[in-house]
């Protein structure tokens, strides 16, 4: 990509161009989002990224004004570790934006974040289905071999 992307934490004036990235995301998982992610859900995970107390950050990549991806990612506790375990939640680039180095930036920016924060490790899923991601993910993470169980309650 010829014009220069900058990575940075996102602000509260970037609502209305998050949004469409948010959305985005959900979409590619098959999220509806009058039924299964309800404007609360929006709306709350917008303000934990402003609130000191809350463990959630949201990176944006930017170029020209114009964002093409987020990266939300949060710090947790562990019972095999002592330092924080940085979970990578959510990953996004504009389809015009992929293949050009975005995704791999954001993740590389929370790399960054989590050894500024002192944790030892960053870890991520996708599903399974995902295979183009997972060309990038190949390329900068090792896989670990777990499987994700989980039941909705």
């Amino acid at each position: 990509m010829s014009e220069q992307i900058v990575v940075r934490p996102v602000a509260k004036e970037d609502f209305t161009a998050w949004k469409p990235l948010w959305d985005g995301y959900n979409a590619f998982y098959g999220r509806k989002e009058q039924t299964a992610l309800p404007e609360e859900i929006t709306q709350t995970t917008w303000a934990r990224f402003f609130d000191d107390n809350e463990p959630v950050h949201a990176l944006v990549a930017e170029s020209n004004g114009q964002l093409l991806g987020l990266v939300h990612f949060l710090f947790h506790r562990s019972t095999t570790q002592i330092g924080l375990s940085c979970y990578l939640q959510d990953l996004f680039t504009t389809e015009a934006a992929r293949g050009k180095g975005i995704a791999r930036a954001l993740i590389n920016a929370v790399y960054e974040s989590a050894k500024r924060a002192g944790s030892p490790r960053v870890y991520w899923q996708t599903h399974e289905t995902n295979a183009t991601a997972m060309q990038l993910y190949d390329k900068v993470a090792e896989k670990s071999g777990f499987i994700v169980y989980r039941k909705l309650l």
